[in-house]
This record gives C-alpha cells, structure tokens and sequence, in this order.
C-alpha cells in the first residue's frame, strides 16, 4: 500500500458498490428491457460479473440468452428501453442505499476544492438516474461512462480528459485517484496511469483489493481514505 506522494487534486469515483447500491435496480430494468423486446427472462446476476460495463452486459446477453450477437441497431433499442425502466427501478429499489461514509466526503472535498468526477461502466443517464436518488449528482460535473467506451481503461482516459476539459487545464496524473469496489476498477485506473482507492464495500474484500493492486485497501472511505 503506498504513502501518499503530494496533494491529490482530483478524484474519479465508481458508481455501483462504491458510490451507492441500487438494490439490484439495475438487473430489474435490463430484465424488463429483454422482456418487453425479446419476452425472455434475461438474469443478469447469473450472466454477468460487477465492473462490467453496459455495453459488455449487453453483449453477453444477446450472446447468451437471446443467442445472437445482436445488431448494433438492436443494442440500442434494448439500451433504450432499460434506461425507460430504470427510473421506476431505482424508485422503487428497497435496497437502495448509499455507502458508508460517503455522504459525509462529498461535500468534504467539494468544500477542499478537490475536483470530483464519476468514473463507470452504466451509461451516462443510468449513471444520472442511480445517481439522483441518493441526491450524489450535483458533486459531480464530468465523468467516464459506459456510453463512452466498453472498456475501463478507455473510460477512465475520458473521465480524466473531461475533468481536464471542466478546469481548463489537463488534470496532473499523480494528482489524481479513483476509488471502485473491483479488481477491474483497480486494473482501469492503473491502466490510465493513476492510483486506486479499493474499497470493500462491493462484493470483493480489502484482501482482494489488495491482491489485485489497489494502492490503498480499505473497507470504506471512512477508514484510510488518502485525503
């Protein structure tokens, strides 16, 4: 686990597990999406894994629920219609809830004049949606979106070029972190060339975010966050 190497100016967070739960909001609107278009029962829990980003979950279950890979014109008609039911998902949502600690260290850093973007695999309005909710969305001006690239790593690249885009200048690598609850939130962060918050607050432990090369493991951002 690394010492902290001068101020930290920015940080970039995941959504789901991090942020917030939702409750499993958003496995009910992609349910309902497959449902309504295709009337077949599409779990996502049984096809998929956490990290992954929308366009990932998408393709998999055309792949292997629907059966085929599924043309780029019937992606977006099931993206559509997942995000028509995701407000009502989120609504409704009895698990919904926000992390520990985090309501308390948005405004902290927003007060510290510490830049805050979201870095994740939903599409930007999931992301607003699950966002809202817990009343998250007005810390964050610029994020990194599933809608943007299917890859993390890309993501993240586009999260920091539009943090960079909001303060006018590039936002300085080692001046920045990000903070998600998996090994592919570790592995995206890394592979944009800044360091990682893990915390285990999502279905993975401070051992395994340790193991997968966070550089701080914490269990929630109340204890051992860098800033």
């Amino acid at each position: 686990m690394r010492t902290v190497s001068g101020a930290i100016k920015a940080v970039l967070w995941d959504i789901d597990g991090t942020l917030l739960t939702t409750g499993g909001a958003g496995a009910v609107a992609w349910q309902r999406a497959f449902q309504e278009l295709y009337g077949v029962e599409a779990n996502i829990d049984e096809h998929t894994r956490a990290g992954m980003t929308d366009p990932e979950i998408t393709e998999i279950i055309f792949n292997e629920v629907i059966g085929h890979a599924g043309t780029p014109d019937e992606h977006a008609k099931v993206v559509a219609s997942y995000l028509e039911h995701m407000p009502a998902a989120v609504a409704e949502s009895t698990g919904y809830k926000v992390e520990p600690g985090i309501a308390a260290i948005l405004p902290r850093l927003a007060e510290a004049g510490i830049v805050q973007g979201v870095v994740t695999g939903n599409v930007e309005p999931a992301a607003r949606i699950k966002l809202a909710r817990g009343d998250l969305d007005k810390y964050f001006t610029f994020g990194g979106y599933g809608s943007d690239a299917r890859d993390r790593v890309k993501l993240t690249e586009r999260a920091i070029e539009r943090g960079g885009e909001t303060l006018g200048t590039p936002l300085d690598l080692g001046a920045t972190i990000s903070v998600g609850d998996t090994p592919r939130d570790v592995t995206a962060g890394h592979g944009a060339g800044i360091r990682v918050v893990g915390v285990a607050t999502g279905a993975y432990s401070v051992a395994e975010q340790e193991e997968a090369g966070a550089d701080w493991a914490i269990a929630d951002v109340t204890a051992g966050f860098p800033i």
